[in-house]
């Protein structure tokens, strides 16, 4: 991505004056391109089409979603930042967290990683964060897995209390990484100490 983000930053700026029903045809084309990181950060960054995003026009945006890189980018920068600026309800996002395709309950996930970060206009939302984890804790898909982990880690530093309490109250539900990487960051502020050698 390093490589190729001048390329998209070049395009938008040719478009900063389009309208936003434009580039999202743009960002379909480039979709059906197979170029879904570009289309999704073409969105991003383009403020009027950003605001104007609602659920149906997001998952017309997320159809065929199969990869993880491209989850990441669709949830955090499209899902999300339409979340935190409640153009999106909290019952779309469970929806999606009750979805099926592991690819829209791991979207769910990481969508709550924009109520968390300040640079995507969150601010730490610990019910919402949570309401979103506690639908798919039981899960065992090893991407909704990682989503779930990356989204305690994320609200932890803002409400340590609220993600110690979930912890304990959904021990038993909660694959053995969700519980070790979420603690770790916890009491040392990151993932995966490493181990001190004897």
């Amino acid at each position: 991505m390093p490589g190729v983000r001048p390329i998209r930053r070049e395009f938008s700026r040719k478009i900063v004056s389009a309208q936003p029903e434009q580039v999202l045809e743009f960002a379909a084309r480039l979709i059906d391109l197979d170029l879904r990181i570009w289309a999704y950060e073409i969105v991003h960054y383009h403020r009027p089409t950003l605001r104007t995003l609602d659920s149906a026009t997001i998952e017309s945006l997320g159809r065929g979603l199969a990869d993880w890189a491209s989850v990441d980018v669709f949830g955090g920068y499209v899902a999300g930042p339409a979340w935190v600026n409640r153009q999106i309800s909290d019952q779309d996002v469970h929806r999606w967290a009750r979805s099926p395709d592991r690819w829209w309950r791991r979207t769910a996930l990481v969508a709550t990683v924009g109520l968390n970060t300040k640079t995507r206009g969150g601010y730490g939302d610990a019910p919402r964060t949570l309401a979103v984890c506690e639908l798919l804790a039981d899960d065992r898909d090893d991407m909704v897995v990682k989503a779930l982990s990356w989204a305690l880690r994320v609200l932890a530093p803002h409400d340590p209390p609220a993600v110690q309490h979930f912890l304990a109250t959904n021990e038993p539900r909660l694959a053995a990484r969700i519980k070790r990487e979420t603690r770790n960051k916890l009491t040392t502020g990151i993932k995966n100490p490493r181990k001190t050698p004897r």
